[in-house]
C-alpha cells in the first residue's frame, strides 16, 4: 500500500507547520516594539503641545480669539492678529494643490496605464521623485529669478484686460501669491504623483482586463474604473501634499511678499504663518514670542483639522468604491 503523502507532507520541515516557540517569542517582542513606538509618538505630541501651548498661554490669554480674527501684527503697539496668515496658508496651499494635484494624478495616469514602456517609465518616475530632492531655499531662488520675470509680462496682460476680476486686480510686481503657489504645486508633485501611482498599481490587472473585455476604451476604463478603485489611494496623496504645502516655510518666505494683506488678487503680495514664523523669530521679543507660539498652534490646529478631514473623506471613499469597512 502506498504511503500518504498527505502525512509525509505533515511530518516534513516546511512552512505549513506550526509556529515554533522562537516565532511566538518573535512575534511578542515585535509587537512590544510596535507599542513602545506608538507610545513614545504620542508622548512626542504631546510632549510638542505641551511646551508650545505652556509659551503661548499668556498671548491666548492676552488676545483670545482675537488673535486669529485680527488683522494686525504690530510688536510697537502690542497688537497681533493672524487672519491675513491664515488666509494665505489656506489660499496659497489650495491654490498648488489644486495645480499639484492635476497634474500629479495626470503623470501618475500616464506611468501606470501603459503609456509608455516600463523602462521609460521608471525614468520618468525617478526624475519626477527627484523633484522632492531639491532644497525649499533652491526653489525659492529659482522663482526668484526665473519665475517671476516669466510670468510677469502674462499677468500684466491678465491685469490690463481683466483686472476687473478680483483675482486680477492687483498688478504683479515682484513676490505675490501667484510665484508662491507655482512653486509650491511643483513641490508637492512628486508627493501626489507617488502616492497616486502605487494607489493605481494596487488596482488589480484583472479588473483592467474585465473593463476591457467589456468593450471600453481605454479612458472610459480609466476615468470609470481605474480612477474610482484606486480614489483612497488619490486622496490620501492630496492630502499629504496639502499638508506639505501648509507647512511649508522657506519657499514662501522668499516668494510670497510678506504683506499682513487679504486679496483674492492672484498677482498680490500676503503671508503665511509658516513664513510668519520664520521671518519674525530671529528679532522677536520676549512679546512677540508668545504670540509667534500662539500662530504655531494656530497652524497645527489647521494641519490637524486637514488630516482628519482627508481621512474622514478617505474612509467614505474606500467604503464606496472598494468595499472596504
Amino acid at each position: 500500500m502506498a504511503a500518504n503523502p498527505f502525512a509525509e507532507a505533515a511530518r516534513a520541515d516546511s512552512i505549513s507547520g506550526p509556529p515554533a516557540s522562537i516565532d511566538y517569542l518573535g512575534d511578542a517582542v515585535f509587537r512590544a516594539i510596535a507599542y513602545i513606538c506608538a507610545v513614545m509618538i504620542i508622548a512626542l505630541v504631546a510632549f510638542i503641545l505641551w511646551e508650545l501651548g505652556g509659551k503661548a498661554w499668556p498671548a491666548m490669554q492676552d488676545h483670545g480669539l482675537g488673535f486669529v480674527t485680527g488683522t494686525t501684527w504690530d510688536t510697537n503697539k502690542g497688537e497681533f492678529g493672524v487672519l491675513p496668515e491664515i488666509w494665505g496658508t489656506l489660499y496659497s496651499s489650495l491654490l498648488a494643490l489644486v495645480l499639484g494635484g492635476i497634474f500629479g494624478i495626470a503623470i501618475a495616469i500616464f506611468l501606470t496605464q501603459d503609456f509608455i514602456h516600463a523602462r521609460l517609465a521608471a525614468v520618468f518616475r525617478t526624475i519626477v521623485e527627484l523633484l522632492a530632492a531639491i532644497p525649499s531655499v533652491v526653489y525659492g531662488l529659482w522663482g526668484i529669478y526665473v519665475l517671476i520675470p516669466l510670468i510677469r509680462p502674462g499677468a500684466a496682460w491678465l491685469h490690463e484686460h481683466l483686472g476687473w476680476f478680483p483675482m486680477f486686480g492687483t498688478e504683479l510686481s515682484g513676490p505675490g501669491l501667484a510665484p508662491a503657489a507655482l512653486v509650491l504645486a511643483i513641490m508637492i508633485l512628486p508627493t501626489v504623483a507617488a502616492i497616486s501611482a502605487d494607489a493605481f498599481r494596487r488596482v488589480p490587472y484583472k479588473v483592467k482586463e474585465a473593463v476591457f473585455g467589456m468593450g471600453t476604451t481605454r479612458w472610459e476604463a480609466i476615468l470609470r474604473v481605474m480612477l474610482p478603485t484606486a480614489s483612497s489611494g488619490i486622496l490620501a496623496a492630496l492630502v499629504l501634499g496639502f499638508g506639505r504645502a501648509l507647512g511649508e516655510t522657506m519657499a514662501l518666505a522668499m516668494l510670497i511678499g510678506n504683506s499682513n494683506q487679504i486679496s483674492l488678487s492672484l498677482f498680490s503680495p500676503a503671508n503665511t504663518l509658516a513664513s510668519l514664523l520664520a521671518s519674525n523669530f530671529p528679532e522677536a521679543g520676549a512679546i512677540e514670542v508668545k504670540a509667534l507660539m500662539y500662530a504655531a498652534l494656530v497652524l497645527l490646529a489647521i494641519t490637524f483639522v486637514v488630516n482628519v478631514v482627508g481621512l474622514a473623506i478617505q474612509q467614505y471613499t474606500m467604503r464606496k468604491f472598494e468595499g472596504i469597512k
